[in-house]
């Protein structure tokens, strides 16, 4: 049974960082290009992150020198260093497989970033 559950997000403030994770499961994990999306309000979900199997990584241009994504395949686990947020990054930030998915999204987690 796939499953992907995302966590790490919450309330900061602009300027701040947050780290988030995923945990997948029921995959082989390393074989996965795995990705971070994001869904604002009112806003379609879009993909800012991405690391290949072998750890090769790109980023949205919105998110490129703040954000950075890395795995642990030993924990089926997926993450995002977020620094230097800004209020535009509040969204909920879910994980899944590129380019495309798992046929499942996890429940997300939301970074929302006010002062």
């Amino acid at each position: 049974q796939v499953q992907l559950v995302e966590s790490g997000g919450g309330l900061v403030q602009p300027g701040g960082s947050l780290r988030l994770s995923c945990a997948a499961s029921g995959i082989v994990f390393r074989i996965y290009a795995m990705g971070w999306y994001r869904q604002a309000p009112g806003k379609q979900r879009e993909l800012v992150a991405r690391i290949t199997s072998g750890g090769s990584t790109n980023y949205a241009d919105s998110v490129k020198d703040r954000f950075t994504i890395s795995r642990d395949n030993a924990k089926n686990t997926v993450y995002l260093q977020m620094n230097s947020l800004k209020p535009e990054d509040t969204a909920v930030y879910y994980c899944n497989a590129v380019p495309r998915g798992l046929g499942l999204w996890g429940q997300g987690t939301q970074v929302t970033v006010s002062s």
